[in-house]
């Protein structure tokens, strides 16, 4: 059987294409079905399933999960958008930071040490880990503030009981620098940054939960739109590897939309999503440490 021959993979242990696509198809759909219901994009199980257990170069990883987040993004903002809880103008607003820094983070990353990329990425896990368990504060503002009333950012969405629930947007510049740093880290990482776009609305911008997620989901395609042109450009962009990702995150994805949007508790989901993402985290930063990534 033919033998894998991706300049992508630097191992040397047998596999045939047909199992590592395979291996590839069914982790992409559990990373695409946990980055749709958290909104924290797909990327943080993909990297460390290609580059610990597949043995894929941290670049050709990221390249891919930066396909993966536009995928996810791709199969869960339609419904999102939809079902009308999307923040379409606000997400469009901030889409504006973290394109910058996306571009910025994607142009340092193919000169960072892999190394030092394996154990930030570990660093990034753990805090999305810790951040996905936190309470979530629920926006009480029925005024949006002075220059989110300007922009028009404030919104409503329905409650699942046919009622629109109103929302007012607050700290839109303190929201909007946090998503220049999150473009850059995503650009870096090639994760989406949902976790730190979900901090960014939700805990300084005082957006409900559903809300800031679902909008997250929107932006990260965007995001990741503008690092993978820098990785396709460097040539980190595998179509081997890609392909799968994007099919099985791409079904993922669509399949937690599905349960997100007639959920009423995540908790339990929030409580597995950080068990995973500590493990992976904590291979991340030892395999970077001891320099097998």
């Amino acid at each position: 059987m033919q033998k894998l021959t991706f300049t992508a993979v630097n191992y040397t242990n047998p596999m045939s294409v047909l199992v590592f696509t395979a291996i590839i198809l069914v982790g992409a759909y559990f990373a695409g079905l946990l980055g749709s219901l958290t909104g924290l994009g797909g990327g943080v199980v993909i990297i460390p399933l290609l580059t610990i257990l597949l043995g894929v170069d941290i670049h050709y990883a990221i390249g891919a999960s930066l396909i993966s987040v536009i995928a996810t993004s791709s199969g869960s903002a339609a419904a999102y958008v939809k079902e009308g809880i999307t923040n379409i103008r606000l997400g469009m607003f901030l889409e504006i930071a973290t394109t910058i820094g996306a571009l910025v983070g994607a142009l340092i990353a193919v000169y960072i040490p892999t190394q030092f990329i394996a154990i930030l990425f570990g660093i990034i896990l753990t805090f999305s880990a810790i951040m996905s368990l936190r309470k979530k504060a629920q926006n009480t503002l029925s005024k949006p503030t002075y220059l989110a009333a300007k922009l028009k950012l404030y919104g409503s969405y329905p409650n699942g009981k046919g009622e629109q629930v109103e929302y007012g947007v607050t700290h839109v510049s303190g929201g909007f620098f946090m998503m220049l740093f999150a473009g850059v880290i995503s650009g870096l990482l090639g994760i989406g940054s949902g976790a730190l776009k979900v901090i960014a609305m939700d805990t300084i911008m005082r957006i409900p939960f559903k809300v800031s997620t679902t909008t997250s989901n929107f932006m990260i395609g965007v995001t990741a739109a503008a690092s993978a042109v820098v990785y396709l450009q460097r040539g980190y962009i595998d179509p081997g590897i890609s392909m799968p990702v994007v099919l099985g995150v791409l079904l993922g994805a669509m399949t937690g939309s599905k349960i997100l949007v007639h959920t009423k508790s995540s908790r339990w989901l929030r409580w597995v999503f950080a068990v995973v993402v500590t493990f992976l985290a904590g291979q991340m930063i030892y395999n970077g440490v001891m320099g097998k990534i």
